[in-house]
């Protein structure tokens, strides 16, 4: 039986990310110094998994969060399908109460099934799993890459996880995420399944928190 293991993170945290301002795959921001942290700790915790490859977005902070595991030689593939949706215009706004009003309408019109509406200027969460499902025919055409490591975004984590899981994408905030939040799962080549063995785990973090009050 083949199976492949993913390490699936979601990057680190940004500037943006604690102003709560939207990213998107129009900002390349670049991890804040608690990010840094943040990326640091996940690879003291998992620097002993023999990563075959990491798979990274087109966007910066996905890189920097993995570097130190590219920094110990594994070979890293960048596949811009794994990028974050794009939020259109209101990317790198800071959301006033019309904007929050906005994403609520998106959130639930998404929820209630219409995920092929696109944000305004941007993307849908079906045009992002499209575009998701091409970069993953690329990393699942190497079963012999295993362990890997996948650095992602929020957003399109979640899209990610509702389709591996055969979920409808109305349901993608059922998949929790923080910054440096951790899914681990098993693909199965013999039945075309992907299991989720670990879900926004973030155990590695707990040194941070430990070292705050140091």
């Amino acid at each position: 039986m083949i199976q492949k293991t993913i390490y699936l993170i979601r990057h680190g945290e940004t500037d943006y990310n604690r102003r709560g301002v939207v990213q998107g795959s129009g900002v390349d921001s670049d991890l804040n110094d608690m990010g840094r942290a943040q990326a640091q700790a996940f690879f003291d915790a998992y620097q002993h998994v023999p990563f075959s490859k990491v798979y990274i977005s087109g966007l910066k902070r996905t890189y920097q969060t993995a570097l130190p595991f590219i920094e110990l030689g594994i070979p890293y593939e960048k596949l811009t399908g794994l990028n974050e949706i794009s939020w259109g215009v209101m990317e790198g706004k800071v959301p006033g109460n019309l904007d929050n009003e906005y994403y609520r309408a998106l959130i639930e019109a998404w929820s209630s099934g219409n995920t092929a509406l696109p944000t305004d200027s941007g993307e849908s969460p079906e045009q992002v799993a499209a575009r998701q499902k091409t970069a993953f025919n690329v990393i699942l055409s190497h079963p012999d890459e295993t362990p890997i490591l996948i650095t992602m975004h929020g957003r399109a984590m979640r899209i990610l996880l509702c389709w591996l899981t055969n979920r409808p994408l109305a349901e993608m905030d059922h998949f929790e995420h923080s910054n440096l939040c951790l899914y681990k799962l098993q693909y199965d080549y013999a039945t075309q399944t992907f299991t989720i063995e670990l879900a926004n785990d973030t155990a590695h973090l707990l040194t941070l928190a430990v070292n705050s009050y140091q």
